[in-house]
């Protein structure tokens, strides 16, 4: 009869020498990315792949919706928490302890090394622990970026806003909050929308859409009033309840994901939305316009942010970073997908594609990016104040 503890050391010792032997045939090296679909455009994984001077495995696993990444960074940290609690119970001699720990340290290595997060979502993920801080100091590109997108991932362990603290995730597109019109109806008002304040013109009542998100509409009244976005008591801001309940006024109805048929059907003339989604819209569209607001507007950002489950940032993905940060790839981002790499906000026109130059609405001008804000995450009191004035403007 075979012992347990001889069966323990042989099993143990086959299986090591069967890992080991998989080490050895795998000596290429590997980036997996899990990004938002439509993020990257296509071709820039080939020529990623021609400037690297060794020979590489790229997997990029295209995800439809940021919260299903960020669902998925939770579900990562479950499991890998659940296979160290297991190793630790099933490990009564040292030599299988250690063979255990080795088989956790290569299941890491098939989770993604960078993945795609929104930065709405950065003090929750920092504070849950999802991700880990990138050690910008191996960035060659990061002086590159400007400094309101460094500001922007700088945080401290609680995931507010610290310049002194960490950066925990590499900004490589951005976009924003902006109206979009019907061409036809606006002639015969006889004028377009330029800024928030149109919003509450008589002739739009009952024909507008608005996000439903409280950050949104109560954010683009504050504009309007000529505060941030970010403001931290409501209460302290004169004729906000008394504007909010005015714009209610002109809503046909609210929606954060069906607003482009009501539009493109003529139910309502006007809708707010993400430029992400309208900027398609007004290619394939002839008779939707759309513009950035004046006194400026919401924006967000998407992130590489590297998961707390692997190990150190690898080489391939450091570069994949910096390359992201290239001028050329910049630009194939910014041409090619519904959104603007933040890296030529700082680039002088000249230098850029004229089709870049004139699209307002991929590269807002200076003035107006100045005067638009990143939706910070706000503190439990300030969130109530949202809550209650939103279900009062609401009710």
């Amino acid at each position: 009869m075979i012992k347990r503890r001889s069966f323990l050391f042989g099993a143990g010792s086959l299986a090591l020498d069967q890992l080991m032997a998989g080490c050895n045939s795998q000596q290429q090296e590997s980036l997996k990315l899990q990004l938002l679909q439509g993020s990257i455009p296509a071709q820039l994984k080939g020529k990623f792949r021609r400037q690297l001077k060794q020979a590489a495995s790229l997997n990029f696993t295209p995800e439809n919706q940021l919260q299903t990444i960020r669902k998925h960074l939770q579900i990562w940290q479950e499991q890998t928490k659940t296979k160290e609690e297991s190793t630790q119970e099933q490990s009564p001699f040292d030599f299988v302890g250690d063979l255990l720990n080795f088989i956790t340290r290569r299941s890491k290595s098939e989770f993604p090394d960078l993945v795609t997060l929104g930065d709405f979502w950065l003090t929750e993920a920092i504070k849950e622990e999802l991700i880990q801080p990138l050690p910008v100091e191996e960035l060659a590109g990061w002086q590159q970026l400007p400094p309101r997108w460094q500001q922007l991932v700088k945080r401290n362990q609680a995931g507010e806003l610290d310049q002194g603290g960490k950066v925990w995730g590499a900004p490589y597109r951005w976009g924003c909050t902006i109206i979009a019109y019907r061409r036809d109806k606006f002639e015969q008002l006889g004028w377009t929308p330029k800024d928030w304040q149109d919003l509450w013109r008589e002739e739009l009542r009952d024909r507008i859409s608005l996000l439903d998100q409280p950050r949104e509409v109560i954010g683009l009244t504050l504009k309007k009033l000529g505060e941030s976005y970010n403001t931290t008591d409501l209460r302290a801001v004169p004729r906000l309840k008394e504007e909010l309940l005015a714009l209610n006024q002109q809503v046909k109805f609210y929606s954060s994901e069906h607003y482009i048929e009501p539009l493109i059907l003529g139910d309502i003339w006007l809708a707010v939305g993400w430029s992400h989604d309208i900027m398609p819209l007004v290619e394939g569209e002839r008779q939707i316009k759309a513009v950035v607001p004046l006194s400026g507007t919401a924006l967000w950002t998407d992130l590489w942010v590297k998961p707390a489950i692997t190990g150190s940032l690898g080489s391939l993905a450091q570069q994949w970073i910096d390359f992201c940060w290239q001028l050329e790839p910049a630009e194939a981002i910014s041409l090619l997908t519904n959104a603007t790499s933040p890296i030529l906000t700082t680039v002088a026109p000249n230098q850029l594609p004229k089709t870049l130059v004139d699209n307002s609405l991929r590269l807002p001008n200076a003035e107006i990016l100045n005067n638009s804000d990143f939706l910070n995450f706000l503190p439990e009191s300030t969130v109530k104040q949202y809550q209650d004035l939103w279900q009062e403007m609401r009710g």
